[in-house]
């Protein structure tokens, strides 16, 4: 039998400004029965701050960071966000975080980009720490040291307790992550996983993934524990190739432009899907400043791996591989209409 599948609004990141009507949008959410809204943050607007003053006017919908990314704050300040916003949503945070990637990490923060497992994983550790306040906080890591004690200090830190009680000293971290390393580290350290560009084609590759990661896990949880929430697109519709012109740019800055050339973890997604060949060519032509060319290769078939797009009953029909897979959350993001859409399908 397919498990229950959860819906979890998508807020994503803004450009000119906040998405148009979105505080009627999260309401409607919150009114039809979804269990989550997710901000999200690149180099511009921030994943907490959205949650805060929307979550201000919700009751009950969780509100999780999708993602808030590791280098723009250290693991302390990042804690004491999301103890002070679980307090102010009654025990409602999800927190999401990820390493995201080098360009990004050093040219935005200005920080480099070591190791990025080692440094989530002691990240975590840290979190765990702090929202547990069972003592002082003091922390001997290859990539986070507390307190400080490197010779360009003044040698006078000293380990601390957080003065806020948390609500709940089980605040769920959720890791994004992509590559089969990162996915196991998640099953491992963490409460639930963020994947882009999910498919119910990998869920045997994911599953596996995870399951390496459970079996290092010291406090037995396993499959049927752990949340697994991804961004989903879907469109209604009897033109799909319509649909899939609105979805083709999107895919195409992640796969061509989101990331260097052979470090961009996006693009790696397509080639693990087998759309090696196209990913390439994508990527090609949006690194030499043809977007438009890029978005153009991208095929109908990849298009509906990663999206649910064509008349309601192969929508319909399509959402029953999804529920098989190991994803417990969708997050939809679109209008009312597709909101409404999607609880009916789904809840």
């Amino acid at each position: 039998m397919a498990k229950k599948m959860k819906l979890g609004l998508g807020t994503g990141y803004w450009s000119s400004g906040p998405p148009p009507g979105i505080e009627n949008t999260i309401q409607q959410a919150e009114d039809l029965g979804y269990d989550s809204m997710w901000a999200a943050e690149a180099y511009g607007s921030d994943a907490i701050t959205p949650l805060a003053w929307w979550g201000a006017k919700t009751t009950k919908i969780k509100l999780g960071t999708s993602i808030a990314q590791i280098s723009a704050r250290q693991p302390a300040a990042l804690a004491m966000a999301a103890m002070t916003l679980d307090h102010l949503s009654g025990g409602r945070v999800i927190l999401g975080i990820g390493a995201s990637g080098p360009q990004v990490v050093e040219g935005w923060y200005g920080q480099p980009y070591p190791k990025p497992l080692e440094r989530t994983r002691e990240y975590v550790d840290i979190l765990r720490k702090i929202f547990k306040r069972e003592e002082r906080v003091g922390y001997e890591g290859k990539q986070y040291q507390l307190p400080y004690m490197g010779k360009d200090g003044m040698g006078l830190g000293k380990a601390l307790k957080s003065t806020l009680h948390p609500f709940r000293t089980d605040i769920p971290i959720y890791l994004a992550a992509e590559g089969p390393k990162n996915v196991s580290l998640a099953a491992e350290i963490a409460d639930g996983w963020l994947p882009l560009y999910f498919t119910p084609k990998m869920d045997k590759f994911y599953r596996d993934a995870l399951n390496e990661g459970f079996a290092k896990r010291t406090d037995g949880k396993t499959i049927a524990d752990f949340e697994v929430a991804a961004m989903m697109i879907m469109i209604p519709t009897d033109d799909m190739e319509s649909a899939a012109n609105f979805i083709r740019p999107n895919l195409a800055l992640y796969m061509g432009g989101m990331g260097a050339r052979g470090a961009n973890f996006h693009h790696d997604v397509f080639v693990r899907m087998g759309w090696g060949d196209v990913a390439k060519k994508v990527q090609d032509l949006y690194l030499a400043g043809d977007k438009q060319q890029a978005a153009a290769m991208i095929p109908l078939e990849l298009v509906q791996d990663v999206a649910l797009i064509g008349p309601m009953s192969k929508i319909k029909d399509d959402l029953e591989q999804w529920k098989e897979t190991c994803l417990t959350t969708m997050m939809i993001a679109g209008p009312p209409q597709v909101m409404e859409v999607a609880a009916k399908l789904v809840l």
